[in-house]
């Protein structure tokens, strides 16, 4: 009988040992890295699918939340809470409000340079029981379903409105969840686009997708030019619309130059672009959505509205 118990536990270790989903990690921005300026839209439901949760809002929310712990971007609030920013904004320059140092300033809304948006194709819920085992009349392991979601994902500059990365991505319920690749007080699991402790098997499909579309997108930064701009030179002080926010650190070294785009005369499509580096400068002085700089290079050639791109373009 001793034996049987003996092999009732190593059965039940092994089995539960595999049935643990290995947790998966979104990868850790490097030190120094420059963050992107990025927007979700709310992901449309093509897949004829309709339950408890709106499937869309969903994904639109879990993308923001895991995208904006990830460290790699700053993420610019959804389309209508824009407008809910922009009709406050109208409301206080109204002249119906007592105004102060709290209210609401014109023309303070930032844009993003990426957008994403993605289409829901297919939603698939499943009563298998794969992976329960019997032994001497006891269940072990396996689970009263699965939930699979299919989407396809589009990376969008909005300078251009092109298209720059687009990708099939199918989020299971069997993942374990993701947890940011670093230290601090974000690391652990993210909760995703539902919260709370308690999550059916279509929720947990879109964290799992939600997941492998941040490392995808991380993925794409290595071929989207970081950018800033020139808000005011004068003399020896530059100032460029990029701050801590952004990850710009005291010391970092920028090339600022003319950009001019290579537009094809047939199609109106954007091919290529080039720049003119006229200069270099070092940052001084950071601030939340500004930096201070000093020209190290070529001031003269600096000026107002110019492009600021790492060294590295």
């Amino acid at each position: 009988m001793k034996l049987i118990f003996n092999i009732f536990v190593a059965m039940l270790v092994m089995l539960t040992g595999s049935l643990v989903a290995k947790e998966s990690v979104i990868k850790a921005p490097p030190k120094g890295n420059l963050r992107y300026t990025i927007m979700v839209e709310e992901f449309v439901n093509d897949s004829g699918w309709s339950g408890k949760h709106s499937i869309g809002d969903g994904m639109s929310t879990a993308m923001t939340n895991i995208l904006s712990k990830s460290g790699w971007f700053v993420v610019i609030a959804e389309k209508d809470m824009r407008e809910a920013a922009m009709k406050e904004q109208d409301f206080a320059t109204s002249g119906r409000t007592v105004t102060g140092k709290k209210t609401a300033k014109m023309g303070r809304v930032t844009s993003a340079q990426l957008l994403v948006k993605g289409s829901i194709t297919n939603v698939q819920e499943t009563g298998s029981k794969a992976g329960k085992l019997n032994f001497m009349g006891v269940s072990l392991g396996g689970s009263g379903g699965d939930a699979e979601i299919n989407i396809t994902i589009y990376l969008i500059d909005t300078t251009t409105g092109q298209v720059v990365a687009s990708k099939d991505i199918i989020g299971n319920s069997g993942s374990s969840g993701y947890s940011i690749g670093y230290s601090g007080t974000d690391l652990g699991g993210l909760t995703g686009a539902f919260g709370g402790e308690s999550k059916d098997n279509i929720q947990k499909a879109v964290e799992d997708a939600s997941g492998q579309i941040t490392n995808y997108l991380i993925d794409q930064l290595e071929s989207i030019p970081w950018e800033a701009t020139v808000i005011m030179a004068k003399g020896n002080k530059i100032i460029i619309n990029r701050g801590e926010r952004d990850g710009v650190e005291v010391g970092k070294v920028f090339n600022v130059g003319e950009v001019e785009d290579l537009i094809d005369p047939d199609t109106g499509e954007l091919l290529d672009s080039e720049m003119s580096v006229v200069g270099a400068i070092k940052v001084t002085k950071v601030k939340e959505k500004i930096a201070y700089c000093k020209p190290i290079d070529g001031a003269n050639g600096v000026s107002k509205g110019m492009s600021v791109f790492t060294q590295d373009r």
